[in-house]
């Protein structure tokens, strides 16, 4: 049983049991993401003191505009993750493709994978509010001695071995899952240290808030529109509250200690959806079950989709799982009204 107040590192040792076969390496690869996250954590507070908010000046491989804090806390992650030749491969959602990492022996004796979005809400910086880090971990499933491959990063998310994140706000916690339930540890800055804040995190199975940018109401598919409804009908306990941070650790993490359901269906100018399946959704929806609620796209388990590459998106529902699945239903009865892979964004 988790122990209030116990330090991380006292909470990785006493669980290190959990993972009889790792011969400790998992442990150690929590602990370095502690330590690049106190990094990080370091320099997001320095935010506005010193040039790192703004845009980078250059687009990721989505196109999409870097932020300074963006590039630092991937190269911070990365650095840590390198010099401890703790894992053999990393892919991150600022990286074109995944990196390799061998020892200084040039072989590949690790056996763990790592995918990231380093820091998620990154254009929130500027204005002083809530961002975060999302990881996530795999096994590999090619042979260790032999470099890491495509096929080590593109598993479904039922093969995660642990997922966590990061939030750095008006305190800094790491939040993660082995599997094994969720615990969440915050940070001390007086002393460095992290301490089990939040113990068995778990997801009240109904909750009042719904969290989506509203500012593409007339481009989501009808389901979704029918689900928002229902959401601010005055009935029974509703009206729901609205609550949308635009900072996804931060919608999620509200959620799960208030109840709440967080989404971001597919709409007209992203067909596909927007968040990333490998660095957002899989980790997320990991933390999500452990804690007792629910993700999917809308029509199926997040976790049980099978990736054919790297930057892959998907619609996300995620949160409380009654909420999530009254969301469904209304996704499915839209989906019997009309074909849902040739759907309309109507404006209506």
């Amino acid at each position: 049983m988790p122990k209030p107040n116990q330090t991380l590192g006292e909470f990785i040792i006493e669980n290190q049991a959990d993972f009889p076969g790792s011969s400790g390496e998992l442990s150690r690869l929590i602990n370095s993401i502690r330590l690049a996250a106190k990094v990080v954590n370091h320099e997001v507070n320095k935010a506005g003191l010193v040039d790192i908010i703004g845009a980078y000046g250059e687009r990721n491989v989505q196109g999409e505009e870097q932020q300074k804090l963006d590039v630092m806390a991937n190269k911070k992650f990365i650095q840590t993750l390198t010099n401890r030749e703790i894992v053999c491969g990393i892919a991150s959602e600022e990286e074109d493709d995944f990196i390799r990492i061998e020892g200084h022996n040039g072989d590949d004796k690790n056996k763990y994978v790592l995918l990231m979005d380093p820091l998620d809400g990154s254009s929130n910086i500027d204005v002083n509010v809530s961002v975060g880090t999302i990881f996530s971990i795999y096994q590999r499933v090619t042979p260790i001695g032999t470099p890491v491959q495509m096929e080590d990063f593109l598993q479904p998310g039922n093969k995660q071995v642990a997922a966590g994140y990061i939030i750095y706000g008006t305190s800094t916690m790491l939040v993660y899952t082995t599997g094994h339930g969720v615990n969440g540890f915050t940070l001390n800055p007086a002393l460095g240290s992290w301490y089990l804040s939040h113990p068995n995190m778990k997801y009240p199975e109904n909750g009042r808030i719904y969290s989506i940018n509203e500012g593409n109401y007339v481009h989501f598919p009808q389901g979704v529109k029918d689900y928002i409804k229902y959401c601010q009908e005055e009935k029974d306990d509703r009206p729901y509250t609205s609550r949308y941070i635009g900072s996804m650790v931060s919608d999620i993490h509200r959620n799960m200690i208030k109840g709440g359901i967080f989404m971001y269906p597919q709409f007209s100018k992203a067909p596909s959806g927007k968040l990333r399946l490998l660095y957002e959704c899989n980790p997320i929806a990991f933390i999500t079950e452990q804690a007792g609620g629910k993700a999917s796209d809308g029509f199926q388990r997040i976790l049980d989709i099978v990736p054919n590459e790297l930057h892959q998106r998907s619609p996300f529902f995620c949160g409380s799982k009654k909420m999530v699945e009254k969301a469904e239903n209304f996704m499915r009865k839209s989906a019997e009204r009309t074909d849902y892979q040739s759907f309309s964004f109507s404006s209506k």
